[in-house]
């Protein structure tokens, strides 16, 4: 079987370790020359919560071939036209795209490839790249773990297939709900990734400030009342029901969701947000495909979004260089506390 990690970054370097290092022959693709030479020259180093090296095979995307049965997918959504469409054809007859980009990337990547070669993976994890060839993995190794579920076309055994690769990095719930499982992952994501990225910090950060947990309830709020509009069903993360905990209409259930935050939180609270990771090296970074989604379906369906609004607000003024960032961005949200 022929698999590769297409856009081998932080993530995707951190998987394909562990996939290596337990047996499974997969190629680390990146277009950054010097994170490649490094991977191939000394292996991928892990730190972190873990601490391994592992011996891996990275190559550039001019020098796949065809005739992959898996292709992961982890480039941000921003290119996914031009990435899919190159992808496509280097499919055997059922391989298929697994997509862990943030969002809700399935239907834009059927599109291209079919239902038959799209099968959706939410990664519940976090890592940062701090060299080339080198990751740290920043969620407990306790805490490792993916939700996956396939579009209407995909086979069982397709979907065992990719099942039985993952695991060999850490447990895979089969979700039948994959659009719910999206949308608990926004939730996720707009919340920690877009305020973290407001406030230039870890997941941990957002909620290290009286101001920050506030601001967190309300967009996680906002993300539950969008996505019941829009008719999804939140799925569970890591077995717990997030709108069971964190969903509040009044004073009483706020205040017992500000005391539970930190705790439901706590192994992931050394993830440096991806978006964050972009704004610091001057890149794009992926606003309007995390809490820009939040926003275009709470217009769709007539549900308020301040929060998320302010949020791609500020991070496009960040990203544009007009916002330093910093923490002292909270103030810019007072009027929503």
């Amino acid at each position: 079987m022929k698999s590769a990690i297409y856009g081998a970054g932080s993530l995707g370097t951190v998987l394909g370790a562990y996939l290596t290092k337990n047996g499974v022959d997969i190629e680390l693709v990146n277009r950054n020359k010097a994170h490649v030479q490094a991977l191939n020259e000394k292996g991928a180093h892990i730190t972190g919560t873990v601490e391994m090296t592992v011996p891996v095979k990275a190559i550039s995307p001019d020098e796949m071939t065809d005739g992959y049965d898996c292709i992961f997918l982890m480039t941000k959504q921003l290119f996914n036209k031009d990435v899919v469409t190159f992808l496509k054809p280097k499919l055997t007859e059922k391989g298929v795209i697994v997509t862990f980009q943030n969002g809700i990337p399935e239907p834009g990547i059927a599109e291209i490839v079919g239902n038959d070669h799209t099968i959706g993976c939410v990664v519940e994890w976090g890592a940062t790249m701090s060299a080339p060839g080198e990751c740290v993995l920043t969620s407990e190794p306790d805490s490792l773990s993916f939700h996956m579920g396939k579009m209407d076309g995909i086979s069982d055994e397709q979907l065992q297939m990719v099942k039985d690769i993952l695991e060999k990095m850490c447990h895979v719930d089969i979700e039948e709900n994959l659009i719910g499982a999206r949308w608990s992952k926004l939730l996720i994501n707009a919340t920690f990734s877009g305020l973290g990225s407001v406030i230039g910090g870890t997941f941990g950060d957002v909620y290290s400030t009286k101001e920050g947990k506030l601001l967190a309830l309300r967009c996680m709020k906002e993300c539950i009342d969008v996505g019941h509009a829009a008719g999804a069903t939140f799925a569970k993360v890591q077995g717990k029901d997030i709108t069971k905990l964190f969903y509040y209409k009044n004073n009483f259930k706020r205040a017992f969701a500000k005391f539970l935050l930190p705790i439901a939180m706590k192994k992931h609270a050394a993830i440096e947000p991806s978006m964050l990771q972009d704004l610091k090296n001057k890149k794009p970074c992926e606003i309007d495909a995390i809490n820009g989604v939040v926003c275009e379906w709470g217009r769709k369906n007539s549900v308020p979004t301040p929060v998320n609004d302010r949020i791609v607000e500020v991070v496009k003024k960040e990203q544009a260089g007009e916002l330093p960032l910093s923490a002292e961005n909270l103030k810019l949200f007072s009027d929503l506390y």
